[in-house]
């Protein structure tokens, strides 16, 4: 039987060199295993069939770069035996300690399908433009000082009345704080749940480890909550005094919190004095029916709400937003506003286009246009790939693709070597999380611009079992 890649036990770390392509960088990679002595002389190389299908290659690229190799004398081949590491280096002599490689920027993949960012060439320029020109030539002068530090009252009030209208949230804006974004919110939290005299703060069994990271440079414990077929349960989190949730569109699962499961957390809250930390990150985007409305309105003074323009409009406005229980709203305004970081005018701008009306045509045209893909998705993947499973398509910009068990770590690396880049599913698990582990891949579908979906899709299905 043909000896697999995986049975030599080297880990190459193959990327396609920038200058020569995927068949450069694999002669390169191969050449500095041989020199380093991770490919010991004599080592039998799998055959460039098994190499390619492992790597997910053409297999005239492998046999060409074993042949660039036999001819520099690094390898041997002959016919019955297969290609060996020659003995002793190039023509016999022991070849000198490699020289480190200089230090390179990674090229860019040409296809992204890392979740989290939005197809930002869709980036509604024009009407930004009109809306920042109409906010900056009305703004009052004492607009552009320091000014409150829970945000520009013109944002606090657009938002409430928006938020109350699209997502259920019950607020007015003396609750609500603007920030830098959720990862600049999560860190005021943090600081302030600590303290408050909080440990710890539950986290789900998959999500993102900047998140916990965060909370750990706070103090804080993120024990994992339990995940099982319906989804997170997190309404019994132990000794936690917080729990982070992604309750309309789990990430990366894509399911809901499970309408038991958002009562019992709910009551857990209101019985032991906890708090709920609400990240809607993309509950603006649900295709098959009516968005979930947030759980902030089930109990406005035990969760905070979280929320961005990182996903509807684009991440680099650093624009997001905290509804808070009146409790906690002066605590946490006084502590950003020890480190400030949000713009006067970008504040305005936004206020500014949630008030013309803006916002909501570019959330419905955006709407349409990421359902397409997502349906033009599902239907790739069911015509090319059928054993692979689409779900968590219901809402958001990313979905989940279940894979054959066993093939997740060899998928993603064979997207590697296609250009694209994706995450798998064990990417985001928790490493304490007691859940059976799952092969599967989290594809952002939202990232590529239109120009390029098509391709990015096809990439994706060529490397699919």
């Amino acid at each position: 039987m043909a000896s697999s890649w995986a049975t030599l036990g080297v880990d190459l770390h193959l990327e396609p060199n920038g200058t020569g392509g995927v068949r450069r960088g694999l002669t390169d990679a191969l050449r500095d295993a041989v020199r380093s002595g991770r490919l010991a002389p004599g080592s039998r190389l799998p055959s460039s069939r098994s190499l390619a299908a492992d790597l997910g290659l053409a297999r005239n690229t492998v046999a060409e770069a074993y042949a660039d190799l036999v001819a520099e004398g690094w390898l041997i081949a002959r016919q019955g035996s297969g290609t060996r590491v020659a003995d002793g280096g190039p023509h016999g002599a022991t070849a000198p300690p490699a020289p480190a490689p200089p230090h390179r920027t990674p090229a860019l993949p040409r296809h992204d399908l890392v979740p989290g960012t939005p197809d930002l060439a869709a980036f509604p320029r024009t009407e930004w433009l009109k809306a920042a020109r109409r906010a900056l030539a009305t703004a009052p002068f004492h607009a552009l000082g320091y000014g409150d530090p829970r945000g520009r009252p013109e944002l606090r009030t657009a938002l409430a009345g928006y938020l109350a209208r699209a997502r259920g949230v019950r607020t007015d804006p003396d609750t609500l704080v603007v920030t830098a974004g959720f990862s600049h919110a999560l860190a005021l939290l943090g600081e302030v749940l600590r303290a408050r005299g909080v440990r710890t703060v539950a986290v789900e069994s998959y999500g993102l480890d900047v998140h916990r990271a965060l909370l750990h440079t706070a103090g804080l414990a993120t024990p994992p909550l339990p995940y099982d077929d319906l989804g997170t349960d997190p309404g019994e989190p132990g000794a936690a005094g917080a729990v982070l949730l992604t309750p309309a569109h789990q990430f990366p699962m894509g399911v809901p919190l499970h309408p038991d499961r958002r009562a019992a957390v709910v009551a857990w809250a209101r019985r032991t004095g906890g708090l709920i930390l609400e990240d809607d990150y993309d509950g603006e985007f649900r295709y098959d029916r009516q968005p979930v409305g947030a759980l902030q309105g089930l109990a406005p003074d035990r969760v905070v709400y979280l929320g961005t323009a990182s996903k509807s409009l684009a991440p680099g406005l650093r624009l997001g937003w905290m509804v808070l229980p009146p409790a906690l709203a002066a605590e946490v305004a006084a502590a950003k506003g020890r480190a400030d970081t949000v713009g006067a005018l970008e504040q305005l701008t936004l206020a500014e286009f949630l008030t013309s009306g803006a916002y909501d045509r570019h959330v419905r045209a955006s709407r349409l246009r990421y359902r397409r893909r997502r349906d033009a998705l599902a239907a790739a993947v069911a015509a090319r790939a059928p054993e692979v499973r689409v779900t968590g398509i219901a809402a958001g910009l990313h979905a989940v693709l279940r894979l054959p068990p066993g093939t997740e770590e060899s998928v993603v690396q064979a997207a590697a070597w296609q250009g694209l880049a994706l995450h798998g599913l064990s990417f985001h698990r928790h490493p304490q999380a007691v859940t059976e582990p799952l092969d599967a891949l989290v594809v952002g579908y939202g990232t590529p611009p239109d120009s390029a979906w098509a391709g990015a899709l096809e990439a994706l299905c060529r490397v699919l079992p």
